[in-house]
């Protein structure tokens, strides 16, 4: 089993904010609205699993020998309102890859793989409430754009089911 840390520490002056270290030595302020200095920790939810998956997909279009000049990764995480603890409900993840002669298909797959398989932040996301929805734009060099859906996972999603060799739940 591998274990990833992390810690935060109070820096001291007054409000809420504090300096999180990773275990890999990384530092993130962490601030509230009202003090502004750093992101706030429930962000950091939406940035987890933007970069989780954008790093599975990029690895896997360039094991395909897809040719990318710009990837970006959206991610929009829904809080539940007016009661506590705001738990996200739904989050809408987006893979916007440009390119030449980008195969959409190539892409569709990426993203089911890292949806169903390897991002462990969706994974442990979508095991509870919430429900996760994954999207593509894919534009071509010459102006084309192809949209599409590719997966939605969770809620309650069991965890063995997310690594198995099952087809994925199509929405």
């Amino acid at each position: 089993m591998t274990a990833r840390t992390a810690s935060v520490v109070h820096d001291g002056a007054a409000g809420v904010r504090f300096v999180a270290r990773t275990g890999s030595g990384h530092e993130i302020p962490l601030d509230s609205a009202e003090g502004d200095g750093g992101a706030r920790p429930a962000e950091l939810v939406a940035v987890a699993i933007a970069g989780c998956t954008a790093m599975d997909v990029i690895s896997i279009l360039r094991k395909k020998r897809q040719e990318v000049t710009r990837y970006e990764v959206k991610a929009q995480a829904e809080q539940r309102d007016g009661a506590h603890p705001a738990v996200f409900e739904r989050i809408e993840v987006v893979h916007i890859v440009e390119g030449l002669a980008i195969e959409v298909e190539a892409v569709r797959r990426a993203i089911e793989l890292s949806a169903t398989r390897y991002c462990s932040v969706g994974g442990t996301l979508a095991t509870g409430i919430t429900e996760i929805h994954h999207r593509y734009v894919v534009r071509q060099a010459g102006g084309d754009e192809v949209m599409g859906t590719v997966v939605v996972t969770g809620p309650h999603e069991a965890p063995d089911r997310l690594g198995s060799h099952e087809p994925a739940i199509r929405r």
